[in-house]
């Protein structure tokens, strides 16, 4: 039995998006909406269950005639302040698109300035908020902090409506396993290569996209053609290894088998890349688009000491993912 499936739409990701038109907003201080909004604030880095939530209470807003509205940042704060990895779960681009598909009226990728980042968190309600964005309605989360220091929370936004005009909405966050979910909790999901657990806390399938570029076409000498893509460094990868994935190629889906790493067998590389091989696929895609969605860890990447070896692990990798893709 073939496993691929033909697309019923040319939507990429599942039923929570929706498409729509979005204004956006980056790399700028200077915005400003002119007509009344509903607004979450945050990172929404993998824009998980939990952001969905805060999301969900913005989007039913617009039924009273509030602009759904997203205020985050280019790069990730609490991470440039820390020194950890700017690697995110999303790309910019990837967090665009699917807000896009959610209904998200305007998003504003603000730049994380000392202008910003010095600001006294009465004035960003008053400045930002309530002045540039127009806010009357607010949804965040019960850790929310925001302002010069993380200062201001739910409790000083709260006590603050009634001078500026909006009302709150503090959300609960979501859990899972007896554990608040969050892009942390994410993280490591992916480091291990548990990405069965990473999809779960996400509400969708982790999943890579880009174009697809020229390999040393290794794959094709042992009868086993590959894509290649090559994720910018801004996206965080599962752990080095072979999964099975769900590859999208225009209107068509194809299962397979997808590495992740430096592919060591045949002299590695200098970045991590994903390479994947498609089940009942024969064709050209050098140049196409490609979104590769995670879906259960095989293996660790290994180096092997020949082709045949690579390609009899190739083999026993293919009749794995075909019979766990056939109970999918």
């Amino acid at each position: 039995m073939p496993i691929s499936r033909r697309r019923n739409n040319g939507n990429h990701v599942r039923s929570f998006w929706e498409e729509s038109k979005m204004q956006y907003f980056a790399g700028t201080r200077e915005f400003q909406i002119k007509e009344p909004t509903a607004v979450t604030i945050g990172k929404f880095d993998g824009l998980h269950r939990g952001h969905q939530k805060l999301l969900q209470h913005i989007l039913e807003q617009k039924k009273n005639g509030l602009e759904a509205t997203i205020f985050t940042f280019a790069s990730n704060p609490t991470r440039m302040l820390s020194g950890l990895s700017a690697q995110n779960i999303l790309t910019n681009e990837e967090r665009r698109e699917m807000l896009a598909k959610a209904g998200v009226d305007n998003l504003l990728e603000c730049p994380f300035v000392p202008e910003i980042a010095h600001m006294e968190p009465e004035r960003f309600i008053e400045e930002v908020l309530v002045g540039q964005l127009k806010m009357k309605f607010a949804a965040v989360g019960t850790d929310f902090h925001f302002g010069y220091q993380r200062r201001g929370d739910h409790a000083m936004l709260q006590k603050l409506a009634p001078k500026y005009g909006y009302t709150v909405e503090v959300v609960e966050k979501e859990q899972s396993h007896g554990r608040d979910i969050s892009s942390t909790y994410i993280r490591e999901a992916l480091h291990d290569g548990n990405v069965k657990l990473a999809n779960e806390l996400l509400g969708y399938r982790y999943y890579v996209s880009g174009i697809v570029l020229h390999g040393r076409q290794i794959g094709r000498t042992i009868g086993m053609p590959t894509t290649n893509l090559l994720p910018p460094q801004e996206k965080l990868l599962p752990k080095d290894g072979v999964y099975l994935t769900r590859t999208f190629v225009k209107e068509d889906e194809y299962y397979g088998i997808t590495n992740v790493g430096y592919k060591p067998t045949v002299g590695g590389e200098t970045r991590r890349g994903v390479e994947t091989y498609l089940f009942d696929f024969d064709g050209d895609l050098y140049g196409q688009d490609l979104m590769v969605e995670f879906i259960e860890f095989r293996r660790p990447e290994q180096k092997f000491q020949s082709l045949d070896e690579l390609k009899a692990h190739i083999l026993s990798d293919m009749n794995w993912g075909k019979s766990v893709a056939r109970q999918i």
